[in-house]
């Protein structure tokens, strides 16, 4: 049974800093693919940041030389540094790892988080 447990969301000002934590069970964050997703309501979920099987990242353009994502085969987690925080970050942020080992597309996670707000004002 994959479980994926997000933690470290919260309410933070302009400029600011946090750091999301997903910690996972059932799947090696090193297996395949880890990503964070982020969705505001009334707009498409989307991607943020992943982390394929050989350490290659990907960061949206929206975020990339702000946030990092990073894994932690040693405590099976997958982590998200978020900094220099912007309004526009304000999202609910979700954890997700792929079901192949492929992530080119969304669609190739299968197994996601409860989710973690982040609100920023």
């Amino acid at each position: 049974h994959v479980q994926l447990v997000e933690s470290g969301g919260g309410s933070v000002q302009a400029g600011g800093s946090l750091g999301l934590s997903c910690a996972v069970s059932g799947y090696t964050v090193s297996r395949y693919c880890m990503g964070w997703f982020r969705q505001v309501p009334g707009k498409e979920r989307e991607r943020v940041a992943s982390i394929r099987k050989n350490g290659l990242t990907y960061h949206s353009d929206s975020v990339k030389d702000r946030f990092r994502i990073s894994r932690d085969s040693a405590k099976n987690t997958v982590d998200l540094w978020m900094g220099s925080l912007k309004p526009e970050d304000t999202a609910m942020n979700y954890c997700a790892a792929s079901v192949g080992r492929q992530c080119r597309e969304d669609t190739e996670f299968g197994y996601w988080g409860q989710g973690t707000q982040v609100t920023v004002s």
